[in-house]
């Protein structure tokens, strides 16, 4: 089974490629390009994201596209279609932006999103996301441990869990007048979890900032899941006792649980989730437990039936 190189041994061609590095004009230009197309803002297409690379890279997996990664998206707040997102995002104003972080924490904080960037070192990380659609890319994110966000708060004995709450706005996010989902959408997890280093804030992709269709300007990135749990547009987190409501659970609890593993053994009723079409591929692929990351996390679900609590 693939994994993560472990601390300490970063692969040559985990480091960003002598190729691409000399092309930076052209990526430069390429972010011009979408803004122009409006799938960045213009104030933020002309920016790089600086991030070091990180031990946690997928290693031998070729990236999907760009233009895959900001062209075939999940994100019903602004349609249902996967080329919607591309087409509608252009509403959606990603400054000013604050994230309240409050509950069961010591030093409740809302935090402006510049302001909080200059607190955590970006890191570069490969991660494959895996959609319960069962298709899946390979994506390099730019972000920080959603641990050194939940460290800011100092949360207490009492934090379990921890819930995250989207940007819900009508004047912004056409796909809302549908009702889909029950909004804003809110998702969760443990707090063991949020706090295990491979879950990321991510705020920029391709060393650029992150497109508004995937998630602007700031998103929850938790690899070994699939990819509803990964709140998209986030304005708030609580740090709970209890097991907080998920939207998708809310809306169809026998396709939808709330700790939504990648599990190739536990089918979607719909479709079976033993394979995956990577996207740009022809052929499908075995999907594999944890989507690949099971020696990082599949200690955090010693003795628990993962095939019933999907």
């Amino acid at each position: 089974m693939p994994h993560l190189p472990q601390s300490g041994d970063i692969l040559p061609s985990e480091i960003t490629p002598e190729a691409v590095y000399l092309n930076r004009r052209q990526l430069i230009a390429a972010g011009a390009g979408l803004a122009a197309a409006g799938l960045l803002p213009t104030a933020q297409a002309a920016g790089e994201l600086a991030a070091k690379p990180s031990r946690y890279n997928v290693g031998g997996e070729e990236k999907n596209s760009l233009e895959q990664i900001t062209h075939y998206n999940n994100y019903y707040e602004f349609g249902t279609d996967k080329d919607d997102p591309a087409k509608n995002v252009g509403t959606l104003k990603t400054r000013p932006w604050t994230v309240r972080v409050e509950g069961a924490c010591e030093k409740p904080q809302t935090f402006d999103i510049d302001k909080l960037l200059k607190l955590v070192p970006l890191e570069e990380r490969l991660y494959r996301l895996r959609c319960v659609e069962a298709w899946s890319m390979v994506i390099p994110w730019i972000g920080f441990p959603l641990s050194e966000l939940l460290k800011q708060v100092a949360p207490t004995s009492k934090a379990k869990y921890v819930e995250f709450t989207s940007l819900a706005d009508k004047s912004q996010m056409p796909g809302l007048l549908a009702g889909v989902l029950d909004w804003p959408y809110t998702e969760g997890l443990r707090i063991d979890e949020a706090m295990h280093p491979l879950a990321i804030m991510a705020v920029g992709l391709y060393g650029k900032v992150l497109p508004n269709q995937n998630g602007a300007p700031i998103r929850l990135v938790v690899p070994w899941k699939y990819g509803f749990k990964s709140a998209k547009s986030i304005v708030k987190i609580r740090l709970l006792e209890t097991q907080p409501a998920t939207a998708w659970n809310k809306a169809a609890p026998n396709e939808y649980g709330f700790y939504s593993n990648v599990n190739p053994e536990v089918d979607h009723p719909r479709w079976s989730q033993a394979t995956e079409r990577r996207i740009g591929e022809f052929l499908r692929r075995k999907t594999l437990p944890f989507n690949g990351y099971g020696n990082e996390v599949a200690g955090l679900y010693k003795g628990m039936d993962l095939k019933k609590f999907y």
